[in-house]
């Protein structure tokens, strides 16, 4: 018997690692981990993502039974898990698909030892991204530091073969035989039914072929929503290149801005802490922490960034251009530390991914690799005339707009953008 354990990958079609599995001859066992080393560290019992989990796998549970075997659901710290399921099962190998993020790798690197030393193989395989780890390298044999070049060498290397969905789902005749089990309940795991349900993805011809037009202005439902999606899996990233290839450009480099953070994070696991250049890493911050939660609540007096964090606060979502804005306003404006809103965005956001978080917050800040340059900060009023001039976004979310019951702004932004660019200088000067 063999064991299939998904993570990031919640679905039975186009699954990588689970199609190997079926593949070896022997029966697969599929399992889940709640891990309690990560939910610890969530303080919303009502976190949609916990909730949306649930519900994928409360459907992934009842498709496997309808053939017969069943999704085991445990709680608790992989390695006693592992441990044991192998007081249980006769287990001979566990197949995974890699996840790249410092934490995962550290579990996979311990779970790997624990298995080994029963003489249990651990085998993972590709299935979040198209390129992994050391796939894309410049001529020198170096991780890419800079995105178009990257984005260059990643199409160069590409082909449409790399984006053949697996089988995994013509293949589920090779399921284990097991009796039905119970998956806890969120009660059981700690956590409670979430208000805020995850967006279905909107992968519409029409939605894809107008994005590169439409983008930018956040009154449209203009986007995708599949973020999330590919963050648990619930769609592989074959399926979106495929759609990508077939519709948009512009949709495909996004993607490919999520590999290329997330190679960013692999070679760099102390970006995730520390910014990436190292002459920012000597800002003095002010980080006070009565604008910080002005921010947070989105009452700061500029409209663009308000109706951006209410629509977070609400909905666990953020359109991308208000995303860039929100930041950019956080880290110059008010010169509070990037990696405040990035563990704010982190504890909020539906689709949270590290990689792409904390990526996009250090490229807001200018901090991070190919980052904005430091001296271009967004003028919050200007978005606005870019982006939602009508104010229909804005209006949305912000009905007092308008109104005596709206803040004045906070900072006055020119004031704001003087003191930024002289931290900035300083901290420059400092590692000289």
């Amino acid at each position: 018997m063999v064991l299939f354990w998904f993570r990031r990958d919640l679905r039975l079609h186009d699954n990588s690692a689970l199609s190997h599995a079926l593949a070896s001859g022997q029966p697969v066992l599929p399992l889940f981990i709640f891990d309690s080393d990560i939910l610890t560290k969530l303080s919303d019992p009502h976190d949609a993502r916990i909730t949306f989990i649930h519900q994928t796998l409360t459907s992934l549970h009842q498709q496997l039974e309808q053939r017969g075997s069943t999704l085991l659901v445990r709680h608790g710290r992989p390695l006693e898990v592992m441990a044991q399921l192998l007081q249980e099962y006769p287990l001979q190998e566990v197949y995974t698909n890699r996840d790249y993020e410092p934490y995962a790798r550290l579990r996979d690197s311990e779970v790997t030892k624990q298995l080994l030393g029963k003489g249990i193989a651990f085998r993972g395989y590709k299935d979040q991204v198209i390129f992994e780890q050391d796939e894309i390298l410049t001529k020198g044999g170096t991780p890419y530091k800079v995105y178009t070049p990257y984005k260059n060498a990643w199409k160069s290397a590409f082909t449409e073969s790399m984006a053949t969905p697996y089988p995994s789902e013509e293949q589920l005749h090779g399921l284990q035989p097991h009796p039905a089990t119970t998956l806890p309940t969120l009660a059981d795991i700690g956590f409670a039914a979430a208000e805020i349900p995850t967006p279905s993805p909107s992968l519409s011809e029409t939605v894809l072929r107008q994005y590169d037009k439409t983008r930018n202005l956040p009154a449209l439902d203009a986007t995708s929503r599949l973020s999330p999606h590919l963050r648990f899996g619930t769609v592989s990233v074959r399926q979106a290149v495929q759609l990508a290839l077939q519709h948009n450009d512009t949709w495909l480099q996004e993607l490919i801005w999520r590999e290329f953070f997330m190679q960013l994070l692999f070679h760099f696991p102390e970006s995730a802490e520390e910014s990436f250049a190292q002459k920012f890493r000597h800002i003095d911050w002010r980080s006070n922490e009565k604008e910080f939660q002005l921010w947070c609540d989105g009452k700061t007096g500029f409209p663009l960034v308000d109706a951006g964090m209410r629509e977070l606060n609400a909905t666990g979502f953020m359109h991308n251009r208000v995303r860039m804005v929100v930041a950019s306003f956080l880290v110059k404006d008010l010169l509070i530390d990037w990696r405040w809103g990035e563990a704010y965005f982190a504890g909020k956001l539906l689709d949270y991914e590290q990689a792409s978080n904390v990526g996009n917050w250090q490229w807001a800040a200018g901090t991070g690799a190919d980052a904005q340059p430091y001296f271009r900060i967004f003028n919050p009023d200007s978005q606005v005339k870019k982006f939602d001039k009508d104010h229909r976004y804005i209006k949305r979310w912000v009905p007092e707009f308008g109104t005596s019951a709206y803040p004045a702004p906070m900072v006055d932004h020119a004031e704001a953008r003087d003191r930024a660019l002289a931290a900035y200088k300083k901290s420059i000067a400092y590692t000289l």
